[in-house]
């Protein structure tokens, strides 16, 4: 019984770490997005949340209506990035787990 008892807490050890190890990488995701003409960069986090904002010189020759497009269209193409690396990272987690559990 002792046996059973150390393998079910090393299991539950593995899958803690691997939890731990999801939300670390999870944690880390950034991705950076420039637009087409080079006017806006955004970087944002695996919550979509921007994290970094760069504007150049070409923001000048555009609408507001135009920037505004600008802006909005480059973060959100990175926020789908992000969302897309974030469950690439849930599938490979949940992968693991399944294969663990056999």
């Amino acid at each position: 019984m002792n046996e059973a008892m150390d393998a079910l807490e090393a299991r539950a050890h593995r899958q803690l770490e691997r939890l731990r190890d999801l939300a670390d990488r999870m944690a880390a995701v950034r991705v950076r997005e420039t637009s087409t003409d080079g006017a806006v960069t955004a970087v944002v986090d695996g919550n979509g949340a921007l994290v970094d904002l760069e504007l150049s010189g070409r923001i000048a020759e555009l609408s507001p209506a135009e920037f505004e497009q600008t802006l909005v269209s480059t973060t959100a193409s990175a926020a789908r990035r992000a969302f897309a690396e974030r469950g690439a990272l849930v599938t490979d987690f949940n992968e693991e787990a399944a294969e663990d559990s056999k």
